[in-house]
């Protein structure tokens, strides 16, 4: 028989190595969720993306990155439930600046674009980095401020006057500085302005479009936006539409799909972008499109493009 001290010394090694195992046998990663990910996040593609469903299948799991309009208009929250009850696909949204969403896309980090920026995106497609390009729709846009207008630019047949007459009285101008498709197109703007924005009138928020138009109201400045996200937050707002109207701030939209033979080693999920790219462009989504906030402001936030000539639009 065991005496008293080798009986608890061998109960003592079973518990012990019953913890052992059991403890061994939890995963030591961190749980990840499958919903969309936050606005403004632009985490790398995990590496077991694509590869948890059953052997054979197609990834469902798909990672879309858009610029932030698309999503504070309110336009994506009822495009992308759609678009999953009718494919089965699990759309990932990362809602960013156009210039990180072509970011995400040129390193691979997402499956399918929305953006606003064709001169960025075209650098892509010569690349090879994307494939598929495709015209969805446009609204424009706009040059919002104080209803005092400090500047006296309302009424200015361009916007680079405009921005040429804010300068002039250093008045508050409040930039996204975020390298997005508005930011892009405000810089384009002051180029053609001949001025190059400084000082403490010229503040960057380095935020999407609906946090910088809360500071310019907030701070009583003025702002480049897309018309779409102003309408949808211009209850809060106390910003005025002060120019508008000029072709040169048409503010256009494509879909296009990344291609899954520039990252061979990477699980692109090249069926559910496709499959994405067509819903766009299909005709129940374009009238979708087409009516989206007609009901809430007495006038659409885009206007759908598929099947149309680009060069022809503003016409």
């Amino acid at each position: 028989m065991f005496s008293r001290s080798k009986l608890l010394a061998i109960i003592l090694a079973l518990i012990f190595a019953f913890t052992l195992t059991a403890g061994c046998g939890q995963g030591g990663g961190k749980a990840t969720g499958t919903g969309s990910a936050a606005a403004g996040s632009q985490a790398a593609r995990p590496a077991e993306q694509g590869k948890t469903e059953a052997k054979g299948s197609q990834p469902r799991d798909l990672i879309l990155a858009t610029t932030t309009s698309t999503v504070d208009s309110g336009l994506l929250d009822v495009l992308i439930p759609l678009f999953e009850k009718q494919t089965g696909y699990r759309v990932k949204t990362s809602a960013v600046g156009t210039g990180q969403a072509l970011a995400m896309g040129d390193q691979g980090n997402a499956d399918v674009l929305l953006v606003h920026a064709p001169a960025a995106e075209m650098e892509l497609v010569q690349k090879g980095t994307v494939i598929n390009r495709r015209l969805v729709m446009h609204n424009d846009f706009i040059i919002v401020g104080p209803p005092s207008d400090p500047a006296g630019i309302k009424g200015s047949k361009k916007a680079s006057e405009a921005l040429a007459k804010i300068a002039q009285k250093q008045a508050l101008f409040i930039s996204r500085g975020d390298d997005s498709g508005t930011h892009k197109k405000e810089k384009e703007l002051w180029k053609e302005a001949n001025i190059e924005p400084q000082g403490k009138w010229y503040q960057e928020a380095g935020a999407g479009m609906g946090q910088t138009l809360n500071i310019a109201s907030e701070k009583a400045g003025y702002t480049l936006t897309d018309r779409g996200t102003y309408l949808a937050a211009k209850k809060n707002l106390h910003l005025e539409i002060l120019v508008e109207g000029e072709k040169s701030l048409l503010n256009i939209y494509h879909v296009m799909q990344v291609n899954p033979e520039k990252f061979p080693n990477l699980p692109i999920n090249a069926e559910g972008a496709k499959a994405f790219v067509e819903f766009m462009i299909s005709p129940e989504t374009q009238k979708i499109i087409g009516e989206f906030g007609v009901d809430k402001y007495g006038q659409p936030l885009f206007f759908p493009d598929a099947g149309k000539d680009e060069s022809k639009l503003g016409q």
